[in-house]
């Protein structure tokens, strides 16, 4: 992945890559990896994504999820994204497996998780996350999938696996 040439907030031109503080706005670009957890929220032979309301990835869709908040188990964050971008709550039922991708300038350390809805699988998404959410046939899809190249992966893992899971830490 390259190195970022530009600020992501202002837009300037950086000094050098990464790590680097932008002369113009201040703002620190690192190339240290964040630690994510996102959830494959199954219901049957159904999948739960959301549609991207922001960039990176804007109007794409993905399985809930976000970064690790300091000290929280990736699995506490799965379970936690759902609930804050879907008002779905969920409990994770399995592990999928990390995957590594791109992020803006960065790099994302991503747990994938299955999970099952603890209720009726109908959600109200956060406008600020989500632009709309939907359950997808395991077999059928969307084509605009983020991360690119990923997240058909994962659910493909994710549907072929049992749900096999050790809660102890």
């Amino acid at each position: 992945m390259p190195a970022a040439r530009f600020c992501t907030a202002c837009g300037a031109p950086l000094p050098s890559p990464p790590p680097v503080a932008c002369a113009a706005c201040g703002t620190s670009h690192w190339r240290n990896p964040k630690p994510c957890a996102n959830a494959i929220v199954l219901d049957g032979d159904t999948v739960l994504l959301t549609r991207r309301a922001h960039e990176p990835w804007a109007g794409m869709w993905c399985a809930p999820g976000g970064f690790c908040e300091h000290g929280e188990h990736p699995l506490e964050t799965a379970e936690r994204e759902v609930l804050e971008e879907t008002g779905l709550r969920v409990s994770v039922t399995g592990y999928v497996g990390v995957w590594v991708d791109g992020y803006e300038d960065d790099v994302i350390n991503v747990a994938y998780y299955t999970a099952a809805p603890l209720g009726p699988p109908e959600a109200d998404p956060d406008p600020a996350e989500v632009s709309e959410l939907d359950w997808f046939r395991l077999d059928e899809l969307p084509s605009e999938l983020a991360p690119p190249g990923t997240l058909a992966a994962v659910v493909a893992v994710a549907r072929d696996a049992g749900p096999v899971l050790d809660r102890r830490r």
